[in-house]
């Protein structure tokens, strides 16, 4: 066993035969820690299983969990490629147990993998333990018969993990990996302990107990065990090196980098090749996962990761994009095992193309600031943070960037001066939006919440009921109330109207009450639970405590939920047939139409677009039932539901399921978290109409589309359009296509007829008279012409010169807008003495123009002015007799 995708399906083959379920990698986008920017160890996705918060039908569990650290407090992104063993993409092994087994089984199990199952000498490990921890050093010697000397004791948070604050926490033990004496560094809990020699390859967690506060822990009632072994730590280690980039997946990596770029790995350039083959891998997971880059939160963190790889291709002499090339390599090398790299190839590969062209043309300009502005530093120095700060504000250089940039000239940043230039920036941007009547509403929403409390929506189950005012706002001020004429915001402590959210635009509707009525303009929603209706009061007073009707505008909630139940089936179909990869990047969901933003990699060919809208009516028209449910976020999430990259979502959430598919035992073809309002049953959405299909932005495609009376109304039109067209041309509907290709070329051909015809003319052919003269001996053609496109002069010139056979040819083109241009040309032994270049810049200038170039044989000039064209022709002659 060498190879690492052997090494990782022997290690979940071993957890699996004793009892273990084989659990698939989750996302590197975290679904149940908000806390989390990505995915950073191997127990997050069971994080909540551990606290009790969420049950599983096991107890026992194993995976590779990928994993990234390259934002917030894990970040280990500036020492990639300078290290053997940082990474920002890795893979964490583990096996976990959910108050099942304890101790003395997760060791037991670690042992007999590691000595039996992976071969490792046991005279080359060593085991810590945290130094209370007497039962883990106990069990260490009665199970793998390890010496004292063997067992480390560690009194450090090192060897103590906890969770956060407060909940399950206990000691480590981990297991070292002697390198021998050739390799400097000392054992762990040594002074020289940071070196190479001893490299921990695996963390066993014994969770036995709960931090209740600060200070204080009790047992818990089911001690759990969490444990962490690095795929490619160890895969080093079973291959006989302790440098994670010479493993055999990496070397493939780093060989297609150099293949890609001739330049040779073990140069001097080594860096930028293991920063490319390991950016490579966190990039293309990320895209995969739904991650594109973006200037703001995670979408950041990937373009930083991206361009710190496109950055060291620059260095090692790559001219073209470069990163985009090497996606083939990483799917050979790790497809099998993560299959949403196969299916995200595409999509891979083209965000990458586009994010490294787009990246080109801001680096050189950035790169020769960064050189000017450095130029007279010296190794030990910094750069200036302004100019840092300029370079990230300006050119889109994060600061991570510049630092790589500088550190083989041993040149550090002013970190400090940087963040104070940020902080000037924001600082700036508060002062221009602090004076604004919006900022102080703003403000107001917190007050409000805490004096109300939130509002409670009623509307997924009626759109007519009954409301008590609790607050009134106008002008940015909270006031007692609303008179006949004025307009202002009103909470209730219930309503039946949905506010603006999740791309579903705000119901509107009525109010009414004793000797009152006004209308409901909009519904919007603050700090995620206050609905605000924008009301006109149109008779009487409202007043807060009021208690009133709120009416729903039921037909405009109707065309919505058709809309928006539509974009749940057009998100599956797109998934469908296009594949996998796509994903909703945003949609707009109104009463007349609706809005679909999507990651697809390329335009959709009309042949796409009719099978995606096809489907979509397919489901329309078997009129099943659209089911709603409430459930945990991640009970809901494991049951196959699709949450929408970037919403939040809270603990409990509701789930919308419509239409079936028979081919796989009636399972729902559309599941998607939504908070938004539906259709009881898909026939309700009456039919789908899909209107265009365009580009948004890198790798997100939009789709708009129309259902029930609108798309009927849009449908009719289109008929009506044709059958206009139909009548016009006296050509059958269906013959249309081809009658209007005939005329297409029908066109075409008096087009070129006409250039023909024009051509003749301005050549005076077939009129009778010579449009040839002589000029001291030298024949010239010179004439002026219009109605021909500059681009035709000068095949009209090569024409006229084959008819002198010896000459000068000067044909001016007069436009409509006044412009002239000029084409000479010299044929036969004129050329001995005469220059096209020379003459017609002589006409030019009577044109208004400036130079004029091309060969000694044919050249070409322009001016503004073409009434001076004979003036232009005149100044020729004059040449050519002077010559």
């Amino acid at each position: 066993m060498s190879g690492v995708n052997e090494i990782r399906s022997t290690f979940l083959d071993y957890f699996s035969a004793n009892g273990h379920e084989i659990v698939p990698s989750s996302s590197l986008v975290p679904r149940n820690d908000p806390t989390l920017m990505f995915t950073s160890a191997g127990m997050v996705p069971f994080k909540n299983v551990f606290t009790g918060a969420e049950k599983r039908p096991y107890s026992r569990a194993t995976s590779a969990q990928k994993c990234l650290r390259a934002g917030g407090k894990h970040n280990d992104l500036d020492n990639v490629g300078y290290t053997a063993r940082h990474h920002t993409f890795f893979e964490m092994l583990g096996n976990f147990s959910f108050g099942d087994y304890f101790k003395e089984n997760a060791i037991e199990l670690a042992w007999k993998l590691v000595t039996r199952e992976f071969g490792l000498p046991e005279s080359k490990l060593l085991v810590t333990v945290f130094s209370e921890d007497e039962d883990a050093a106990l069990l260490w010697k009665k199970i793998a018969g390890l010496s004292d000397s063997k067992i480390i004791r560690i009194s450090t948070s090192d060897n103590f993990w906890s969770m956060g604050d407060t909940g399950p926490c206990g000691p480590c033990s981990e297991i070292f990996y002697d390198h021998g004496d050739k390799i400097a560094g000392g054992p762990p809990g040594s002074p020289d302990e940071d070196g190479d020699r001893f490299i921990e390859i695996w963390n066993l967690v014994f969770m036995q107990y709960d931090q209740v506060v600060p200070g204080e822990r009790q047992l818990l009632p089911r001690p759990s065990i969490d444990t962490g072994m690095g795929l490619e730590r160890i895969s080093a280690v079973l291959q006989g090196t302790h440098d994670n980039y010479s493993t055999d997946l990496f070397r493939a990596l780093i060989e297609a980098v150099a293949t890609a770029t001739g330049v040779d790995p073990a140069g001097p350039q080594g860096v930028s090749h293991r920063v490319i083959a390991d950016h490579l891998r966190a990039s293309a997971f990320l895209v995969a996962d739904g991650v594109l880059p973006s200037n703001e939160g995670r979408g950041y963190v990937a373009r930083r990761i991206m361009r710190r790889a496109m950055r060291h291709a620059q260095l090692l002499g790559a001219r073209d994009p470069l990163m985009w090339r090497l996606v083939p390599a990483l799917v050979r090398q790790m497809g099998e095992a993560y299959p949403e790299l196969v299916r995200a190839q595409s999509l891979i590969g083209e965000t990458l193309h586009l994010e490294e062209k787009r990246f080109r043309k801001t680096l050189e300009r950035g790169l020769s600031i960064l050189d000017a502005e450095s130029r007279e530093l010296s190794a030990g120095t910094q750069l200036s943070g302004d100019v840092a700060f300029t370079l990230y504000d300006t050119y889109g250089f994060p600061l991570d960037l510049t630092q790589d940039a500088l550190r083989p000239r041993s040149i550090g940043v002013d970190v400090a001066g940087f963040n104070a230039a940020m902080e000037r920036q924001r600082q700036q941007a508060r002062a221009a939006w602090s004076g604004s009547g919006e900022a102080a509403t703003e403000t107001l929403w917190f007050a409000l919440k805490d004096k109300v409390g939130s509002t409670e929506f009623l509307g997924y189950e009626t759109e007519a009921a009954e409301g008590v005012v609790t607050a009134i706002v106008r002008d940015g001020e909270e006031v007692e109330s609303l008179s006949a004429g004025e307009e202002g915001f009103v909470l209730f402590n219930q309503t039946p109207f949905y506010a603006e959210s999740g791309g579903q635009v705000g119901d509107i509707g009525k109010l009414s009450g004793a000797d009152l009525s006004a209308e409901i303009t909009g519904t919007t929603k603050k700090l995620g639970a206050l609905y605000l209706h924008r009301v006109q009061v149109t008779e009487g007073m409202l007043v807060i405590g009021s208690a009133v009707t709120l009416q729903v505008d039921a037909e405009r909630r109707s065309a919505i939920r058709a809309n928006h139940s539509a974009t749940h089936l057009l998100h599956e179909a797109l998934r469908e047939i296009l594949g996998d990869h796509v994903a909703q990047k945003g949609s707009l969901v109104t009463s007349d139409r609706l809005r679909f933003d999507f990651s697809h990699p390329g335009p959709i060919s009309a042949g796409e677009l009719r099978q995606i809208e096809e489907l979509a009516n397919t489901l329309v028209l078997r009129n099943e039932p659209v089911v709603t449910r409430s459930m945990a976020v991640d009970e809901a999430i494991e049951s196959g539901a699709r949450a929408l990259f970037g919403e939040k979502y809270g603990d409990e959430v509701r789930v919308v399921s419509m239409g079936t598919r028979p081919e796989i035992g009636g399972k729902p073809f559309s599941v998607e978290l939504c908070g938004g309002t539906h259709v009881s049953r898909t026939g309700d959405i009456g039919i789908v109409r899909v209107l265009s299909e365009s580009a948004v932005a890198s790798g997100v495609r939009r789709i708009e589309a129309m259902t029930g009376k609108g798309a009927r109304r849009h449908l009719v039109e289109e008929s009506q359009l044709l059958q206009g067209i139909s009548e016009l041309l006296r050509t059958p509907v269906s013959e249309l296509g081809g009658r209007l290709e005939a005329l297409i070329e029908e066109r075409r051909k008096f087009e070129r007829d006409l250039t023909e015809a024009r051509k003749k003319l301005a050549l005076g052919v077939g009129s009778g008279e010579d449009p040839i003269r002589e000029v001291a001996g030298t024949n010239l053609l010179a004439r002026i012409v219009s109605g021909i496109e500059p681009k035709d002069l000068k095949s009209l010139v090569d024409d006229a010169k084959k008819r002198i056979g010896s000459g000068i040819v000067a044909i001016v083109g007069v436009a409509e807008d006044g412009k002239a241009g000029i084409v000479v040309g010299v044929a036969g032994d004129a050329g001995e003495h005469f220059d096209a270049v020379a003459l017609v810049r002589v006409a030019a200038e009577k044109l208004g123009g400036k130079g004029g170039g091309g060969r000694r044989d044919l050249a070409q000039a322009g001016g503004p002015d073409s009434e001076q064209a004979q003036a232009a022709l005149d100044a020729i002659a004059e040449a050519i007799a002077a010559t």
